[in-house]
């Protein structure tokens, strides 16, 4: 494997395990509430989780098709992914 596939996969699996853990958060704010906005936020985590999952997949699979021009702007939108829902857990966990 390349390392910026490597890279590339490390990165968005952080972000599943971080989308996971605010399913799980959503979750038990919906059980206790049943208001809407957290089974929403639930669904919102899970397409990202589903986006993440097949980037991860991708970059294993398709390593020869990315171009190492390519790499810094995809590693920059991955990595502000991960910022943005590591804010929003911590915003979450308060």
């Amino acid at each position: 494997m390349e390392p910026t596939s490597a890279i590339l996969s490390i990165f968005s699996i952080a972000n599943m395990v971080v989308l996971g853990i605010l399913m799980v958060c959503f979750g038990k704010m919906y059980s206790k509430t049943k208001a809407q906005l957290p089974l929403g936020m639930i669904i919102f985590a899970g397409m990202l989780f589903l986006h993440n999952t097949i980037g991860a997949f991708a970059y294993f699979s398709m390593q020869e098709l990315f171009s190492a021009e390519v790499f810094p702007y995809m590693l920059g939108v991955t990595i502000a992914e991960l910022a943005g829902i590591l804010i929003l857990l911590k915003i979450t966990l308060e």
